[in-house]
C-alpha cells in the first residue's frame, strides 16, 4: 500500500481500527504528512469522517500535543434494510455501524410475486423513514433478505425452491423504483444520500440482495464473534439454510447456492414430497413447514413454522418432541458439514431455534462428528434474533459502499 494508499484505502484503515490518527495513517501507508491531510481532507469534506478524542497512545511524531483519533462518521447516512420471509417481513432503518433507528413489521406473503411484494416494501420503507422523522435523502443503500439463493453478481434469485415466480427478476431495480416513487428521493447522491452524483443526472440508490441465512451469518458474526475465522449459521423456519462466513466475508459458492442444506437428501425422507419437486430432503423431515404439517395431522393447529414456534414457546410437549427430533435430523447432516468446514461457531437460527431442538442437533453432532472437529466449537442460538438478517444487511451494504475502490467512486461522484 506504501505511496499508493486512496482517500479509500485511508478510510478503510480508519474504519477497521488498522489506523485511526494521522501519524498511524503515515506509518501504515508510507505516504507523507500533506498527502494523508489532502486525503484525509476529502473524507472531511464527505462527512464521513470526524475527529473524536485525543488518541491515548501518545504525542504525535512532530511532537507537541497528542495526536487526534480519527473516527468514521456513522451519522452522515442511514441504511435501509429488510427481511422478506414466506409469510410475514420486517423492514428498519440502520445507522452506519449497524444499530436499528426504527424498524416494522407486516404480513406479506411472497406467493403474491416480486412485482406486488416489492411495490409494497418500497412504500413500507417510505413510510418507516416518514414515521421515525428520518430523511429520505439520508439513505445510502438498501439490503434485502430473501429465502433462496442469491447470484451476488447479478443480484437474482437463481431457482428459489420457496419463492415461485421470482427466479431471474430483477429485485434491485424494481424496489430502486419503488422506493424513489414512495419517498419522492431522486436517487443516490454517492455521499450522504439521495439525490444528484456530481451535479449530474440521478442515481437510483443501490440495492444489494442476499440470501437470509448468509446475511444472518453476517450479522451476527459481526456484532458478536468478529474473531472467529470460520462461523456457521443454520436457519431452521419454513426452510432449512445455512451462512457461512470465513475471514469476515460470506462464502457464497460459485453462483449462491453454498449453504443450501436443506435439499440434502436423508434417508428419514423417503417418499416425502419438498417444495423443491424432489423428494427425501433435509426440510421434508426437519424443516417448520414439516413440523407443522405433523402437528396439524395430530390435531394441533399449526399453519407453519412460525406457529410452530408459538407452541414452543408455550411448552407444548408435542411441538417441543418433534423439535428435538427434527434437530437430530438436522444435526447428523451437520456433523458432516463442521467435518468439512471446521467452523469455531455452530449458531441455531429460525423459528426452531430453542431448547428441544438444540438438545437434538447436540446428541446427533456430537455422535457423529470426530472429536477432533467439535474440540474447540461452540453451539449457540442466536443474539441478534428476528433482527439479524436486518444487521446483517446493513453492514454488507456498508461494506459495499465504503470499500476503498467504491469509496474512491463515490467521493470522485461528490465532487470531492
Amino acid at each position: 500500500m506504501a505511496n499508493q494508499a486512496s482517500a479509500g484505502d485511508l478510510l478503510q484503515l480508519v474504519r477497521t481500527g488498522s489506523a485511526t490518527t494521522r501519524g498511524d495513517l503515515q506509518r501504515v501507508t508510507g505516504l507523507s504528512r500533506a498527502t494523508v491531510g489532502q486525503r484525509l481532507d476529502r473524507l472531511f469534506r464527505a462527512g464521513w469522517l470526524r475527529e473524536g478524542d485525543a488518541a491515548p497512545s501518545a504525542p504525535s511524531p512532530q511532537g507537541g500535543r497528542p495526536s487526534v483519533r480519527l473516527e468514521f462518521d456513522d451519522r452522515h447516512a442511514l441504511v435501509l434494510a429488510a427481511d422478506l420471509e414466506t409469510r410475514h417481513s420486517r423492514a428498519a432503518a440502520l445507522s452506519l455501524t449497524g444499530d436499528v433507528l426504527a424498524e416494522t413489521s407486516w404480513p406479506l406473503l411472497l406467493s403474491e410475486g416480486p412485482e406486488h411484494v416489492l411495490g409494497e416494501l418500497g412504500a413500507r420503507f417510505a413510510r418507516l423513514l416518514k414515521d421515525a422523522g428520518l430523511d429520505p435523502a439520508a439513505v445510502c443503500g438498501i439490503g434485502v433478505a430473501v429465502p433462496g439463493p442469491v447470484d451476488s453478481a447479478s443480484g437474482t434469485l437463481v431457482d428459489p425452491p420457496i419463492m415461485s415466480g421470482w427466479g431471474g427478476f430483477d429485485l434491485s431495480g424494481r424496489l430502486a423504483r419503488a422506493f424513489a416513487e414512495a419517498s419522492g428521493a431522486a436517487g443516490f447522491a454517492g455521499g450522504g444520500g439521495a439525490g444528484r452524483a456530481g451535479g449530474g443526472a440521478a442515481v437510483p440508490v443501490p440495492v444489494l440482495v442476499e440470501n437470509d441465512a448468509n446475511l444472518m451469518a453476517y450479522g451476527e458474526q459481526r456484532t458478536g464473534w468478529p474473531e472467529c475465522r470460520a462461523f456457521v449459521l443454520v436457519k431452521v423456519s419454513t426452510g432449512i439454510g445455512a451462512g457461512v462466513v470465513v475471514d469476515g466475508a460470506v462464502y457464497r459458492g460459485v453462483d449462491g447456492g453454498a449453504g443450501d442444506i436443506g435439499h440434502i437428501r436423508v434417508p428419514a425422507g423417503e417418499g416425502l414430497d419438498c417444495m423443491c419437486g424432489a423428494q427425501g430432503c433435509l426440510a421434508a423431515v426437519a424443516s417448520g413447514r414439516a413440523l407443522a404439517a405433523r402437528l396439524r395431522a395430530a390435531g394441533v393447529p399449526a399453519a407453519s413454522g412460525s406457529d410452530v414456534r408459538a407452541l414452543l414457546a408455550e411448552g407444548h410437549p408435542e411441538a417441543a418432541g418433534l423439535a428435538r427430533q427434527a434437530g437430530r435430523q438436522v444435526g447428523e447432516v451437520l456433523a458432516t458439514v463442521v467435518t468439512l468446514l471446521n467452523p469455531g461457531v455452530l449458531m441455531i437460527a429460525g423459528d426452531l431455534a430453542g431448547t428441544p431442538f438444540l438438545t437434538g442437533v447436540r446428541e446427533l453432532l456430537y455422535q457423529r462428528a470426530l472429536p477432533r472437529c467439535t474440540a474447540h466449537l461452540d453451539v449457540v442460538t442466536s443474539r441478534l434474533g428476528d433482527r439479524a438478517a436486518l444487521v446483517g444487511a446493513a453492514h454488507l451494504v456498508v461494506e459495499h459502499l465504503y470499500a476503498p475502490g467504491r469509496a474512491e467512486e463515490r467521493l470522485t461522484a461528490l465532487g470531492v
